[in-house]
């Protein structure tokens, strides 16, 4: 429920300013509270905090958000005992995984496994009964004071002393007010309370930068010629902290001015040029005229009866992270949020009575119908619109369709298909419904044999096929599969069937081997009825305009939407994120969304890829897609 009361809150106060800071936390004030001490909280000067949050000279008010610095002085040591109380019986459901139940209960995935020791040899399924450990825990915080006193050595400047000690010269500065440009020897200085053996030293074998304010990655490779993954190996902490004015970097004495050539793929963040605030607009159909607010029950009621509301709430939490990490980027962004109602008429009013002439990008809305009005309505300030999900849209020269269209996902699978030199045997099976695509790939795969679901004695489609219908069109070797179907059943029936007549050995007259593919994914393959074990057996291949993100490589943007939400987010709330992050970095590395299609050809974030093509006479679609395929129970991509 919080996060759907936030969204509430924030459809009308979603304003940005700029910050520059790399990472950061947040502090909600409390009554009282001075500046010192919040400071002293998190280990960081009173500069820091007022240097992202201006606002904060003219006095600390209750209850408002403070952005906190992460310090790198020694934080306090923290030691957390735990006591067995007992055990809390679960039945796992589909798609949970251990890493959710850990985070549900507030436990470890180790703790889980030590009281249900099947699951070191087996993975989590459904209907796994398993006993989750309910914990008593204390924690005994060792306070360290966050500076020390140093004496300044012969021949040490600022930035020698910065360096050593990890922070910036600006941060030294601010740690000894009133500190001389000039050091003298001997002289007593703070610094960070670091332990001996996290303390830098300068190599005279190499040259050292000062970051400049507002210099990205980008901008150091044109000056020193030097690749963010350089720097990075050079300076051990800097993938994880980041670039900051003042800060101090470790570089070749022949480092120097280099040209610099965009890749096929390309990391937007690190080619940020535009610091003016970007205006952003989002049109979604909360229908917020619909919910009940009598009370909490009667509001989650309405919530859980409305599909489009659900899917508008899961997509703007994650335009909401997207702006978050926007703003650690030094983005300046102001946002406006739109309820589109669903209707037409509302749409062509929201963009009649508000000022759409001066907005640099606007999202949604996501039903085709009315995405098609607004863009209608926006052609005559060419003012750029983006559809989240719609395919074969009506593409006005203003339009960006971010979703890729079912050609382009047909296309993938059959090149895919075409491009395996091992393939023995092709087959093709299908409903009625989809006799057309069954001839169609007839047509790419001459040899191919066809195969269509059975009749009843009415002569109505019965939706299966039998064992033998599949084992007499099967060779030994390598056999390919498609199975092109919406119907539930079908796909259960068939995919069983297969998955039963795969055949080891290790002589290929005697070995048989099933890849299924399916050039349309839809709701047939994900019901209830399909076994994901069938599914990983045959190596299921599909294309898609997203794949499943993993969880350790994103483990920073998981936390971070648990944390705020209570909730893991779903693909609707990723692709709010992803669609944010790359319209407006592509609005600030290049000036605008047109000129970004050159500039950026190809773009990638956690679910999504974006490469947009024009269309001759009209505007842009999205002509990336992923092959993913089933692999031990994971949909992993196949890299080609």
């Amino acid at each position: 429920m919080g996060r759907f009361l936030l969204a509430f809150f924030l459809v009308i106060t979603c304003g940005l300013s700029s910050v520059n800071a790399q990472n950061f936390s947040t502090h909600k004030v409390k009554a009282g509270e001075t500046i010192e001490e919040v400071s002293k909280k998190y280990f960081v000067s009173p500069y820091d905090i007022y240097e992202l949050n201006p606002d904060a000279k003219n006095g600390l008010k209750a209850n408002t958000i403070l952005i906190i610095p992460l310090s790198k002085a020694k934080q306090p040591k923290v030691t957390v005992t735990k006591e067995l109380q007992g055990f809390k019986e679960h039945k796992t459901k589909r798609k949970e995984t251990l890493y959710s139940l850990a985070k549900e209960y507030g436990v470890t995935e180790d703790d889980i496994k030590k009281h249900n020791t099947f699951l070191y040899a087996n993975p989590l399924r459904k209907g796994d009964r398993i006993q989750i450990p309910v914990y008593k825990t204390t924690e005994k915080v060792e306070v360290i004071e966050p500076t020390k006193t140093y004496v300044v050595k012969p021949k040490e400047g600022k930035w020698r002393i910065a360096y050593k000690f990890g922070i910036s010269v600006n941060e030294l500065e601010a740690l000894n007010p009133g500190m001389a440009e000039v050091l003298k020897v001997g002289q007593e200085i703070n610094v960070p309370n670091l332990a001996s053996s996290e303390e830098k030293t300068v190599d005279e074998k190499y040259g050292y930068y000062k970051v400049l304010p507002k210099e990205g990655f980008y901008r150091l490779k044109l000056k020193l010629g030097l690749e963010q993954s350089d720097l990075e190996k050079l300076n051990p902490g800097l993938k994880e902290t980041g670039l900051k004015e003042g800060m101090i970097l470790k570089i070749p004495y022949t480092a120097t001015t280099g040209n610099f050539s965009i890749s096929e793929k390309v990391n937007l963040a690190d080619s940020i040029s535009d610091f003016s605030t970007k205006r952003l607009a989002v049109m979604l159909p909360f229908r917020l005229n619909r919910v009940d607010f009598d009370s909490v029950a009667d509001t989650k009621r309405s919530i859980k009866n409305d599909p489009y509301l659900n899917t508008s709430l899961d997509f703007y939490t994650g335009v909401l992270m997207a702006v978050d990490s926007l703003k650690t980027l030094g983005v300046s962004l102001e946002l406006d949020v739109y309820d589109t109602k669903n209707e037409m008429a509302e749409v062509s009013r929201i963009i009649r009575e508000n000022d759409f002439e001066n907005v640099d990008a606007v999202i949604g809305p996501l039903t085709s119908r009315n995405f098609e009005r607004a863009a209608s309505d926006l052609k005559r300030w060419h003012t750029p619109i983006v559809s989240p999900i719609g395919t074969d849209l009506r593409l006005y020269d203003n339009v960006f369709q971010a979703r890729p269209n079912d050609k382009l996902l047909k296309a993938k699978a059959i090149s895919f298909v075409k491009a395996d030199s091992l393939v023995s045997n092709i087959l093709i099976i299908s409903d009625t419904k989809n006799t057309s695509v069954s001839n169609e790939l007839k047509r790419e795969f001459a040899r191919a044999k066809q195969i269509f679901s059975r009749k009843d004695k009415d002569g109505k489609e019965a939706f299966f096929v039998t064992r033998d219908d599949i084992l007499s069109a099967l060779k030994p070797g390598k056999n390919i599969v498609f199975l092109e179907t919406e119907n539930e059943g079908f796909a259960a029936n068939v995919t069983s069937v297969l998955a039963s007549l795969i055949r080891k050995g290790n002589d290929e007259e005697e070995a048989r081997k099933i890849v299924l593919v399916t050039t349309h994914l839809n709701s047939a393959f994900e019901g209830d009825q399909i076994n994901n074990t069938h599914l990983s057996k045959l190596q299921f291949h599909f294309a898609t305009g997203s794949k499943a993100y993993n969880e350790n490589d994103h483990r920073l943007f998981l936390k971070q939407y648990v944390d705020t939400y209570k909730i893991t987010p779903n693909n609707k709330a990723v692709k709010g994120f992803d669609l944010t992050m790359d319209v407006v970095l592509r609005l600030v590395s290049s000036g605008d969304l047109y000129l970004s299609v050159k500039n950026a050809p190809l773009t990638e974030y956690i679910e999504n890829k974006f490469a947009y093509k024009k269309e001759l006479m009209g505007g842009y679609y999205n002509d990336s897609v992923y092959l993913v395929k089933y692999d031990n129970l994971s949909i992993v991509e196949v890299k080609q």
